[in-house]
């Protein structure tokens, strides 16, 4: 078994606290990082639904889906693990299929046909050695772009499609001085986000696979790689001082508070317009930029089950399973989240503006691009936020950061 993962989140073992589940009881202890105002009202569509199958849920939530996975995964290897936990739709649980920790959801993946509903992407990433060993539980764009509608019609503009019309609003919105042009959440993993957005909309699709799936090192010096490291610095000249530190949820909020005019985010966003009463394509709208050949990058969330040697635990966990992606639970949990349903066969005339632009690029097969989380192994992932992380807080030039991803490139091969 590979250590790298393991051998990182072991200090967190010992802070952990089981709670231990009877024979006679049906619990399940979930550790998820959903605190945010819309998040807290999606995870309760599940914790109402499996206490109305007769189960006690016994909420974990711990801030930050990092330090979530990190005590989750601890647990689990020092032989305390939760009923389920909740990771990114991708590579993340490798080495806890690969050291026989996690118990296969197989048999309720055929019974429900999901690999029949689901598109592709979705399912291989939840699949190693020919079995499913995660329940993915829904599809979030990461690359959208947020407005505030009134913020723009200030200012004459429209909604943009492009990243130059972008920035020619963020341009006038910056010129009027009146709100923040850009809202941002100035942390590691939300400038990797960011960056990404860049990359499939200026780069485009093959630069997209190209890097993050091929891991071509000769693309990452190229002019056109170059192009979308120039934009991106760009962007900084948009967002205010406060940006560094601040919770991607507190930038939403200054959209929606119509204190600026944009945000680049995930459509968990969407989750907090929602909470906060704002109805989309009246308050606030959405796009993905492209500058001619980009695409939708999907993510989203999995919930993968420890084995349990309890058989309550077990059903516990397989009944977690089932109800997640009941075509109710699916609607509802949607409607909460921001995401979009994971199956492709349930009603969706329930959805917002917003999540029906999301179902028509899912539709579109070429519109289809995995996530850098299932396209590369999360140490990859790792050593590219740090070289984007540096790009924005440095005044590194972009020629010396293509060298430098074309080095973690070079590094995987």
């Amino acid at each position: 078994m590979k250590r790298t993962l393991f051998a990182s989140v072991a200090i967190v073992a010992a802070a952990c606290v089981s709670v231990p589940v009877s024979a006679e009881e049906m619990k399940a202890e979930v550790i998820h990082w959903w605190t945010s105002g819309g998040e807290a009202a999606a995870v309760r569509v599940f914790a109402d639904q499996f206490t109305k199958a007769g189960g006690t849920w016994i909420d974990s939530a711990v801030a930050g889906a990092a330090n979530a996975r990190n005590a989750a995964i601890s647990r689990t290897v020092a032989g305390n693990p939760p009923t389920a936990m909740q990771l990114n739709t991708g590579k993340q649980f490798d080495e806890l299929v690969e050291g026989g920790l996690l118990a296969d959801v197989d048999a309720v993946a055929t019974e429900g046909n999901w690999k029949g509903v689901m598109p592709a992407a979705i399912t291989a990433a939840a699949t190693r050695n020919g079995k499913m060993y995660a329940v993915p539980i829904n599809i979030h764009g990461q690359n959208w772009l947020w407005y505030n509608k009134a913020v723009l019609a200030s200012v004459g503009a429209d909604e943009p499609k492009t990243w130059n019309d972008a920035i020619t609003i963020l341009d006038k919105l910056k010129a009027e001085g009146k709100v923040i042009p850009l809202a941002f959440s100035g942390q590691k993993n939300w400038e990797q986000n960011l960056f990404n957005s860049v990359l499939i909309g200026v780069g485009g699709a093959q630069m997209w696979t190209g890097i993050l799936g091929k891991r071509d090192a000769s693309l990452a010096r190229s002019a056109e790689f170059k192009a979308v490291a120039v934009t991106y610095k760009k962007l900084k000249d948009y967002v205010d001082a406060g940006a560094p530190g601040r919770n991607w949820n507190d930038a939403t909020n200054l959209v929606i508070q119509g204190k600026a005019g944009m945000q680049i985010m995930g459509d968990w966003a969407k989750g907090e317009f929602i909470a906060a009463g704002k109805i989309a394509d009246k308050d606030y709208g959405c796009t993905v930029l492209s500058n001619g050949s980009g695409g939708y990058v999907m993510g989203g969330d999995v919930f993968v089950f420890p084995k349990a040697k309890d058989p309550s635990v077990t059903k516990a966990q397989m009944t977690l399973a089932r109800l997640m992606l009941t075509p109710e639970t699916q609607i509802q949990f949607a409607l909460k989240k921001g995401s979009i349903p994971v199956r492709s066969d349930v009603d969706t005339s329930a959805l917002d503006a917003c999540a029906q632009k999301g179902m028509r690029y899912v539709a579109d097969k070429a519109q289809q691009m995995p996530s850098g989380d299932m396209l590369a192994p999360p140490a990859m992932i790792g050593a590219l936020q740090d070289a984007i992380s540096q790009y924005w807080n440095t005044n590194m030039s972009a020629d010396e950061f293509s060298a430098k991803v074309a080095a973690v490139l070079k590094s995987q091969e």
